[in-house]
């Protein structure tokens, strides 16, 4: 016995939060990526990536009203519609936001996060006047819905393996894209030495806006996934900016690596801690510890290696 449990009972549900852990960790690493893409790669402190998240999040919201009284035959396949409209209206809004402020404020971190900080009180309050101020959920369709059993007590619900699936996807992706495209090259060019990377033609202003439009888009999707295991609300993104700053802070900014396994070092954290206290004591405990971890190591877990 261990407490009130038996063994098996005990190590099901630490089993269970292990799971749950991996759910929290696939959420992270979506907000996480974008925010790696625009932090890590432009040095921008975008303070309103939550609510570029929620956007995507009443994008899927409103197309999964739409199909439903319009086209109820659509409506098996229809996530996969509002995942790509999410993507497509976080990107174009982050093209216009970084048209028509951010680029006014490259080289000025600090005042990317107060018009970043001002930009997500509007964007709140803008969703509060459409949406109302109440939560709002989604309807999924019914091959989301349930559980697979792996044992007598441990089930995993299907969205959350869709959502782990899906951020492995994403993940695939961005590495690609970064890493094995020639616009990723491009990107990287302009980060490490931007006015060389001007002399030999490459169009620097097209790709930060580009690339901002990417991490904004990406931030799109997380909200798409965000759906399935939560309600939306006008400051529900909020909730995840800390620690999404978090995660690609102590993963290193600049590395995709990095980032991944600052996502999953810190969700099982604080999920194996909820099981053994409160879950504000297992989040304060898990931030002091990444705190004492960057005062010893503050370039991150990973690093990026540049040549000289």
């Amino acid at each position: 016995m261990i407490g009130d449990y038996t063994y098996s009972e005990f190590f099901s549900i630490l089993a269970m939060q292990g799971f749950a852990g991996l759910i929290l960790f696939s959420v992270f690493v979506l907000m996480a990526l974008g925010l790696a893409i625009i932090f890590g790669q432009m040095g921008v402190i975008n303070m309103a990536h939550g609510e570029f998240m929620i956007l995507g999040a009443y994008v899927t919201y409103l197309c999964s009203n739409f199909v439903s009284n319009y086209a109820p035959a659509l409506f098996p396949i229809y996530f996969f519609v509002a995942m790509a409209l999410a993507f497509l209206a976080s990107f174009a809004l982050g093209v216009l936001v970084e048209w028509a402020m951010i680029r006014h404020l490259y080289k000025r971190p600090l005042d990317t996060l107060l018009a970043t900080w001002g930009l997500s009180l509007v964007l709140q309050q803008l969703y509060r006047s459409v949406f109302g101020a109440r939560e709002v959920g989604v309807t999924l369709p019914d091959w989301l819905m349930g559980s697979v059993a792996l044992t007598d007590i441990v089930e995993v619900p299907i969205n959350g393996l869709f959502v782990m699936g899906l951020t492995l996807a994403i993940t695939v992706a961005v590495y690609f894209i970064m890493f094995r495209s020639g616009w990723g090259k491009r990107v990287r060019a302009v980060m490490q030495n931007r006015i060389m990377a001007g002399a030999v033609g490459i169009d620097t202003r097209r790709v930060d806006r580009m690339t901002f439009g990417l991490g904004c888009g990406i931030a799109g999707i997380a909200g798409a996934a965000f759906t399935m295991i939560g309600s939306t609300g006008p400051t529900a993104g909020q909730l995840y900016i800390v620690d999404t700053f978090l995660v690609v802070v102590f993963g290193g900014a600049a590395s995709l690596l990095g980032t991944i396994a600052s996502a999953f070092t810190i969700s099982q954290a604080q999920s194996t801690m909820e099981f053994f206290m409160s879950g504000s004591m297992a989040k304060v405990l898990t931030l002091l510890t990444v705190v004492i971890i960057l005062m010893l190591r503050p370039q991150g877990l990973f690093t990026l290696k540049i040549r000289q």
